[in-house]
């Protein structure tokens, strides 16, 4: 793998909400990484990453960041889903290493084209799967490991965003194949959480419903799906259904957890990322972890979504392993397509 001298010189492709608060203050707060070029083709974003990192220059096409990719290490892809393979695979053939936002791409056969240019070319490529990193979701795992539980038989997820109003454009239909809806959205987050946890997943079957009145335009705004896992866990995943975020059911204890994780809402509300650190006082987002009966307050862990650009650097610099393996979204992938074609 071709390895950077110094900084690590870093292009970031896409100004919108996930450029702008997940991954440019991640680079930038890492001084192992330069944000030396931004790409956006909208004016008032623009002018937004030109006032926030003045050091980077601000440039509307892929063309004009090329030109300048002698000069760089690593690709951020934080546009569209259905534009990642394209930015990607140019970039893959330009030397540069890429990271990818999720979802990865929108069918397995792009993810497995894309890992495969990326070995022939001798460049990392990973994904930023950011929920890994969130504190109730590491908590969890730790509870796994250490365990609590017992034998888990059941786990439950969701991820609430549901809303009465169209989430595309009237004259912009969404569609599967332009991997837009909730079901790709939200599912590619609880779905590779679950296989994540419990290991791989031999078999699914989903409930895909529509209940919104700008239902003609959104592909789907209620999900139910289930997975059995090789270990014998059965994963119940809803996207867009009210109620705890995690539930475990286990031959020892249970546990309840309510509430999402607060780093994407204080990055996105500007809150400069500094990795995160348990409370001391009880919240109302801790989960509730014991027998029936007898519950008690179980403490997040602390979670740090900086620490995906942390193993980045150190994968580049120091030869550390990829904060994420493409191949595991790409299995998520796999999964999704099993999901939506027993829907």
């Amino acid at each position: 793998m071709n390895k950077p001298k110094k900084l690590i010189r870093t292009a970031l492709v896409g100004f919108g909400l996930s450029g702008r608060a997940f991954h440019a203050p991640n680079i930038a707060a890492d001084d192992r990484f330069s944000l030396d070029v931004i790409v956006t083709g909208n004016p008032e974003r623009a002018a937004a990453a030109a006032q926030l990192y003045p050091q980077a220059r601000i440039v509307p096409t892929r063309g004009e960041m090329f030109a300048m990719a002698a000069d760089l290490d690593l690709m951020v892809v934080a546009t569209p889903p259905y534009t990642h393979v394209g930015f990607a695979t140019d970039g893959i053939a330009h030397g540069l290493h890429v990271a990818v936002d999720k979802p990865f791409v929108v069918n397995s056969a792009e993810g497995s084209q894309l890992i495969e240019q990326a070995t022939a070319a001798g460049v990392l490529l990973t994904v930023f799967q950011s929920q890994r990193w969130d504190e109730d979701f590491l908590s969890l795992q730790q509870m796994i490991s250490d365990g609590h539980f017992g034998e888990v038989h059941t786990f439950e997820s969701r991820f609430e965003r549901w809303s009465p109003q169209c989430r595309n454009h009237p004259e912009k239909q969404a569609t599967v194949a332009g991997s837009e809806g909730l079901f790709f959205d939200l599912g590619t987050r609880v779905v590779e959480q679950a296989k994540e946890l419990f290991g791989p997943v031999k078999k699914v079957s989903a409930d895909d419903t529509r209940h919104s009145l700008a239902a003609r335009w959104d592909n789907d705004d209620d999900t139910y799906v289930a997975l059995e896992h090789a270990s014998g866990v059965r994963s119940r995943l809803w996207m867009n259904r009210t109620g705890p975020r995690f539930r475990v059911l286990g031959s020892e204890s249970t546990y309840t957890q309510w509430g999402l994780d607060g780093q994407q809402p204080a990055l996105a509300a500007g809150v400069l990322p500094e990795g995160s650190e348990p409370g001391t006082d009880e919240d109302a987002t801790w989960g509730r972890l014991g027998p029936f009966g007898d519950l008690q307050s179980a403490a997040d862990t602390g979670g740090s979504t900086p620490d995906f650009y942390r193993m980045l650097a150190d994968s580049l610099l120091d030869g550390g392993p990829v904060p994420v393996d493409p191949a595991g979204p790409l299995e998520v992938l796999r999964i999704m397509e099993s999901i939506r074609a027993s829907a």
